[in-house]
């Protein structure tokens, strides 16, 4: 068996196989604390055998999907080790989805089973569970209220609490391009669609991410964001090839960060881009180094800010860049000659940046990225159930990031912007498409066109157009309370401006870069300086 993960053989670039090596390797070795919850290495193939057993007496088969809506605690990870152990996929569903989201995910990914957290059981009274597929519902913990969580579902629907335990079951014979998960990211111009990553790919997500920030058997990550995202969900894979421990915190807190990464005996940390404006606008204090961390990843964080949080608290942040339906591709390290830029090319990739005909630039030219992996199934392997977007997004045998980059003379790729018409706020993608739809449907709206603009925490902020019906008065305040049951909390726009007519194209088409250029002006409403 070897020791260095990316010597792993092809066909054991599996979860079970990854569980089963760690196991032998590792052994007694602490894998992971989660929400009062310990696991050491060899604990963690238990674990995905008795929830795989779990799971098997359910109904669910090899090739079912499982949502799973619950926050950072062992359960989910049980759920995620559990699925992949017996051959079937975990769908993450985002813990801020309201009933409308949540009902879309569970028909589209045509899952049988749901395991979901109490307190966000009422939100399925929005969903309209009618279309779905689901068999089962486990409920995990009890309601805020301290009472057991009831709810009625849909007549062949069973509802339970979450088993305890189950007898284990061997893991089933998958291989390298099995769907592991169906990750969900918004759409551009439709509806979300749910990436199809297969076990290779999770396990390449590991490997690179642990040698960009040069993960050994020592370290201890802690990470304060969602499993229902890649980028935490990876976290696990990084410990479980290197024979690290991970620590996972329930969320984020700006004043309570520096003194949880002291108590966990944090080295490497993970941060995305808003989160350090937001810990750099907390007073300066010992805590701030008064910690282990040796490093951490912050893709997004920009130069200026880097800099200073390097200055303040001695943690170099790396760069890096990796979409959900890829991997990490590009990345910085400790010792890049410059910042600014997202990174170079990482071994295992290829990327070329290239016109609206997929014809390489040259450098210094700005194009949008393309990247395909030397490695079978290191990235995903379509969208689930969408083969014309999976065919656009792959088309000549490159996936078409839809960002727009340059690539300087000495190698470095440079974001510029996205080529999408997507929104990314508070780590989110936000599709403007889902929130436009919600905006139609209030009667007092006729038209709209959501787009972002720049915010104080270098990220997007939400920014909506709004045309009223004829006769209606639009009152921004009344119409995001009406969003608010509708959408994500972090996608509800914060900035409205209320015009006669939207600019046009001459057949009719929005033009967002108009509104984009105008951006946010003196008769714009600010939902930060609104509030009730």
């Amino acid at each position: 068996m070897t020791s260095e993960p990316r010597s792993v053989p092809p066909a054991q670039r599996t979860l079970p196989a990854m569980l089963q090596r760690q196991a032998a390797m590792f052994g007694t070795r602490p894998l992971l604390r989660i929400a009062g919850s310990r696991w050491s290495h060899a604990d963690a193939a238990e674990a995905a055998g008795a929830r795989g057993g779990a799971l098997t007496q359910a109904g669910v088969e090899r090739g079912d999907r499982v949502a799973v809506m619950c926050g950072n605690r062992i359960e989910f990870l049980e759920t995620f080790l559990g699925a992949g152990w017996i051959g079937a996929s975990t769908v993450p569903i985002n813990t801020a989805s309201m009933g409308p989201q949540i009902g879309y995910f569970l028909a589209h990914s045509e899952a049988k089973l749901l395991v979901i957290e109490a307190g966000f059981l009422n939100r399925l009274q929005a969903a309209d569970l009618e279309r779905t597929k689901l068999k089962e519902i486990w409920v995990v913990g009890e309601a805020a209220d301290g009472e057991p969580a009831a709810w009625l579902a849909p007549a062949g629907v069973r509802v339970l609490a979450y088993p305890s335990g189950s007898a284990a079951v061997g893991p089933a014979d998958v291989q390298p391009g099995d769907p592991l998960a169906i990750l969900y990211t918004s759409g551009t111009t439709g509806p979300a669609k749910g990436v199809v990553c297969p076990h290779a790919q999770y396990f390449w997500w590991g490997v690179n991410s642990a040698e960009v920030l040069g993960v050994a058997a020592d370290d201890v990550l802690c990470t304060t964001l969602p499993l229902f995202h890649i980028n935490a969900l990876n976290t696990l894979a990084q410990a479980a090839l290197t024979g690290a421990e991970v620590v996972f915190e329930t969320r984020f807190s700006a004043s309570g960060f520096w003194p949880s990464m002291h108590a966990n005996g944090a080295t490497v940390v993970y941060l995305l881009g808003a989160m350090v404006p937001i810990l750099l606008a907390q007073p300066a204090g010992e805590g701030e180094r008064n910690h282990r961390v040796r490093i951490g990843l912050g893709p997004g964080v920009p130069d200026a800010a880097g800099k200073a949080f390097f200055e303040r608290t001695g943690v170099r942040l790396l760069e890096g860049y990796g979409s959900t339906e890829t991997n990490f591709a590009i990345a910085t390290a400790p010792d890049s000659p410059r910042g600014g830029v997202m990174g170079w090319l990482r071994p295992g990739f290829q990327a070329r940046v290239a016109d609206e005909s997929d014809v390489e630039l040259p450098p210094g030219e700005a194009g949008e990225l393309l990247l395909r992996a030397d490695e079978p199934y290191a990235f995903a392997s379509g969208y689930f159930n969408m083969p014309e977007k999976t065919v656009e997004a792959w088309r000549n045998l490159w996936f078409h990031t839809g960002d727009r980059v340059v690539r300087e003379t000495d190698g470095a790729f440079r974001f510029v912007d996205r080529i999408k018409d997507a929104i990314r706020r508070r780590g989110e993608n936000i599709s403007s498409f889902e929130v436009e739809q919600v905006l139609l449907s209030h009667r007092s709206v006729a038209s709209c066109a959501v787009y972002p603009v720049r915010s104080e925490l270098a990220e997007d902020e939400v920014m909506a157009a709004l045309v009223p019906r004829e006769g209606e008065r639009i009152d921004p305040l009344e119409l995001m309370s009406f969003c608010e049951s509708r959408l994500p909390y972090f996608a509800v726009p914060r900035y409205v401006d209320v015009l006669p007519d939207l600019p046009r194209t001459e057949n009719g088409k929005v033009q967002k870069f108009k509104l984009r250029e105008r951006g946010v002006s003196t008769q714009t409403w600010d939902r930060a300086l609104n509030r009730r």
